[in-house]
């Protein structure tokens, strides 16, 4: 249930919407200039990265060790 929760919050896979190619030159693709459209997209990886860091903590052992670290960044990359 986790799992499925945090897919829907990221807006990955299963969850996101996946757009046809009318729709690629419309939205916030071609609404924002680059540097909002940068600051989207930095929103959407934190949230990944925020969701990996409860991951791990709260399912992993938490703690500051390397084995934190390791785990940490192995579900970070899982999202991606």
């Amino acid at each position: 249930m986790w799992l499925v929760s945090c897919l829907a919050e990221t807006n990955r896979t299963p969850f996101d919407f996946a757009e046809g190619e009318s729709e690629l030159v419309s939205g916030y693709n071609t609404e924002y200039i680059s540097g909002g459209f940068a600051l989207i997209i930095l929103a959407e990886y934190t949230s990944i990265l925020l969701i990996s860091f409860l991951f791990a903590i709260l399912f992993l052992g938490g703690g500051s060790s390397p084995v934190f670290i390791m785990s940490f960044l192995i579900t970070a990359f899982t999202f991606v």
